[in-house]
């Protein structure tokens, strides 16, 4: 049975995770693009700052060659990083199945919010934010959700 009213699309998610310890997202309806990436890792970075002052720590984020992680804008953006102390990592094209956050997705769609029905994509992401939680509770892990500025 199709989705009734599912006006404008799909909801995205990006993430990152570190297993037993913390996963970190950010929902946008429709599709991320580079601003919002931008947005989502200066956060990061911001918190990789922290880490590399109070532990001396960098802070390494794996990630596949998508588009949106390598764009012109998002590589001016490493070199501000770096200093932060947060580096790319950039897995191999099309490995896919090295990235270990394909796995916790699989998990959040057939697991959490597989064959359920949505009036619209506000109620698809009030089950995503359910099962995020729910994910990080039998992963053993924190939940943190960074949520844009409405500009």
């Amino acid at each position: 049975m199709p989705q009734v009213g599912s006006c404008s699309g799909r909801i995205s998610i990006l993430g990152l995770w570190e297993p037993q310890v913390s996963f970190e997202y950010a929902l946008v309806q429709g599709g991320f693009k580079t601003k919002r990436y931008i947005e989502v890792m200066d956060w990061v970075a911001a918190k990789a700052q922290q880490t590399l002052n109070e532990t001396g720590r960098i802070t390494v984020v794996v990630q596949d060659n998508g588009s949106l992680h390598t764009s012109k804008l998002a590589k001016q953006q490493w070199q501000q990083w770096q200093q932060q102390g947060l580096y790319l990592f950039f897995l191999p094209p099309y490995c896919s199945e090295m990235n270990r956050i394909e796995s916790e997705w699989h998990q959040l769609k057939t697991h959490e919010i597989a064959g359920q029905m949505f009036d619209n994509n506000y109620g698809l992401a009030l089950a995503i934010l359910d099962g995020m939680e729910t994910r990080s509770v039998k992963g053993g892990y924190a939940l943190e959700r960074f949520i844009f500025n409405c500009t």
